[in-house]
């Protein structure tokens, strides 16, 4: 269900999904979701923002050189969206769905912090000092969600390839100075 979740959230976002909707895409049967889920669509929305926030940052957490985390972060959305340009981060989702589930807006703030500190010690494993290491780590994160919702709303990925140029040469920039 949570996989579901995820997947729907990507597509419709959270108030455009129902209960009823995780349910027919998952194929659970109807009443497991308040068994596993006893706060709902709520409760279920906070756990699949962790879940899939968790499972990027772990990706994340594999790379020991920041312009190749870059690049593969921008190559991952550039594969998402050129098979569904309709789709977009679930994170993203959870955070404008604060009207539709706290607790899912909350777990975004949370997944959006782990980003930067997994991104941010990277950098400094690098040797960028810390204050500019987490401010790089934030510019990166908020340019490629940017990137996304802005290549969604005009159809076309081209923002992304802006952005990954643009952001790879201010790491470059980064990581010389700090050297």
């Amino acid at each position: 269900m949570v996989r579901s979740a995820v997947t729907l959230f990507r597509e419709r976002g959270i108030a455009g999904t129902s209960l009823a909707d995780i349910i027919e895409h998952s194929g659970a049967p109807r009443g497991s979701i308040y068994h596993h889920f006893p706060g709902g669509k709520n409760q279920l929305a906070a756990e699949a923002t962790a879940w899939a926030g968790e499972l990027m940052n772990r990706m994340i957490g594999k790379f020991d050189d920041p312009i190749e985390l870059t690049r593969a972060l921008f190559e991952f959305w550039r594969a998402e969206l050129t098979k569904d340009i309709q789709t977009s981060c679930p994170i993203v989702a959870a955070a404008l769905g604060a009207a539709e589930s706290v607790d899912a807006y909350r777990a975004a703030g949370e997944v959006f912090g782990k980003w930067e500190r997994t991104i941010a010690d990277l950098l400094v494993k690098r040797g960028v000092s810390g204050e500019r290491a987490v401010s790089a780590a934030t510019l990166l994160i908020t340019s490629i969600e940017g990137a996304t919702v802005v290549a969604r709303a005009r159809q076309d990925i081209k923002a992304l390839d802006r952005v990954e140029r643009e952001m790879i040469r201010m790491l470059g920039h980064l990581l010389v100075d700090s050297a």
